[in-house]
């Protein structure tokens, strides 16, 4: 006889509706087995058009040089380094839910972690092409890996925070990789075993590396997630760390901080979970996944974001003070004039950041607007224009305006190069979503299994019931059912 440990009655269900095993397979693989939506099409064409426009504006780029963005003596990275430290923020939240979660063994994060750890891996992806373009030369991007070569004393700059970018960016996408592909193995081959159609039962057959759902292989599969959560919770510390140490090592007034590591990270995380909610927002409608992506998920998500967006505010005020109390006169100017001053030149920008990122997320402090859907996903969008803007804040305003006043005549604004480069990586991730939402699971099918019995809504309401009999006769039953 064994008998199932429920949660409290007070928890909210994560799974909603009269549930068992199979109809939780039905609901998540039906949309991998059906023909795409008209929806689908509309979205993944529009995603494609985007990409094209960013493969011809990065063709303009390398054909023509760096010369077809608007930098200036001054502003040397421009929309590029912005891009590429939002993209990276991007994708931590992947690896937060996955990772730490699974590490203290949140039962909530079965709903969101898969797209969330696909979103990290197409996040990384679009990131890691910024630097490489903006070298100009990028046939030359081998130049920054450092293996045994003939190039002579020519080695790479170890002291360079771009190259601890490379090995940390690298390392980044190879244990995300590892950590969605692993625990997509199970859903691989039930949608194996479901398929119909012989190229789909050979392809996932491949895919699912002969997964049979024996204990051994069931044994590995928790040891291995353990092992990668182990190494990936590190990572949502170091790797955004690191992308601030670009910054931090610096002396420019404006960069020369010791609070950028922690405030990147936080920074991250508010935008990651943000995009995250973007998307599940999005999915859980168009694939009917209601019952799945709860109101507690985007509750307790919400919350997340309100933390977070906090502690980013926290981190612009101490910012402002040290600037004023270091008594550095090129520091309080950085940040007196070329940010805080709205009648300076990119005053405008400082204060979108401050709206949109400190201000707008409180309302999140009242539980009926973190379940506002609509209202979540304007907030969503709000939240990543806002820190889209921080990253610009950050780069062009500490840069614009050199010790000589001769360079402040320059006032830098994009070309459509540069925008069209930003847009196709926009393109690569959401033609790589609508493809991943096609042919995988956007939920995770066995997790849900897992908790299914002690969180879902209809044995929440058998446990109330249970509870209400003598032990006696609870007792008696369950020994009849075992005996059968």
């Amino acid at each position: 006889m064994s008998l199932i440990r429920y949660e409290s009655q007070t928890r909210e269900p994560l799974v909603d509706g009269s549930k068992d095993y199979h109809q939780v397979t039905e609901d998540i693989v039906r949309p991998i087995e059906a023909n795409p939506s008209r929806l689908w099409w509309i979205g993944f064409l529009t995603a494609v058009s985007l990409l094209c426009f960013g493969i011809y504006s990065v063709y303009r780029d390398v054909t023509y040089g760096i010369g077809q963005w608007n930098l200036n003596k001054t502003i040397g990275w421009g929309w590029d380094i912005t891009n590429f430290v939002w993209w990276v923020g991007i994708g931590h939240a992947g690896t937060l839910i996955s990772a730490i979660l699974l590490l203290f063994r949140q039962g909530w994060r079965t709903g969101v972690n898969r797209a969330a750890e696909a979103m990290t891996i197409f996040a990384v992806m679009c990131a890691g092409q910024f630097p490489i373009f903006h070298m100009g030369r990028v046939w030359m991007a081998f130049f920054v890996l450092p293996y045994p070569n003939t190039r002579g004393p020519l080695w790479v700059n170890f002291n360079s925070p771009l190259l601890w970018d490379v090995f940390a960016i690298s390392t980044y996408f190879t244990v995300s990789l590892l950590f969605w592909y692993t625990g997509l193995l199970p859903d691989l081959a039930t949608v194996r075993d479901r398929a119909k159609l012989k190229w789909r039962k050979r392809m996932y057959g491949i895919l699912s590396f002969g997964w049979t759902g024996s204990t051994k292989h069931w044994q590995r599969h928790e040891s291995l997630s353990l092992v990668l959560a182990g190494l990936s919770t590190p990572l949502v510390l170091s790797v955004h760390t690191i992308v601030s140490f670009d910054f931090a090592t610096s002396v420019i007034p404006g960069w020369h901080t010791t609070i950028f590591p922690p405030y990147f990270v936080a920074g991250a995380v508010f935008s990651g979970f943000a995009m995250v909610q973007t998307l599940l927002l999005i999915t859980r409608k168009v694939l009917g996944l209601e019952d799945y992506i709860t109101l507690n998920h985007i509750d307790v998500m919400n919350k997340v974001i309100v933390l977070t967006g906090s502690i980013v505010g926290i981190a612009y005020l101490t910012e402002l003070f040290i600037a004023w109390y270091g008594q550095n006169p090129y520091e309080w100017y950085a940040f007196k004039e070329n940010r805080a001053n709205i009648f300076s030149p990119y005053g405008w920008a400082y204060w979108i950041m401050m709206g949109c990122n400190v201000l707008s997320p409180q309302i999140f402090w009242f539980k009926k607007m973190r379940r506002n859907l609509v209202l979540t996903f304007f907030m969503s969008i709000l939240i990543n224009i806002g820190m889209w803007f921080e990253r610009f804040v950050i780069i062009v305003t500490s840069i614009y305006r050199d010790y000589l006043p001769s360079s402040w005549a320059t006032y830098y604004a994009p070309t459509i190069w540069e925008v069209g480069f930003y847009l196709g990586t926009f393109g690569l991730f959401f033609t790589c979503y609508f493809l991943f939402s096609k042919f995988f699971p956007v939920i995770a099918v066995a997790e849900i299994k897992h908790i299914l019995k002690k969180n879902g809504e209809s044995f929440k309401d058998n446990m109330g019931a249970i509870e209400m009999k003598p032990v006696e006769v609870f007792y008696e039953e369950e020994m009849v059912h075992a005996h059968h």
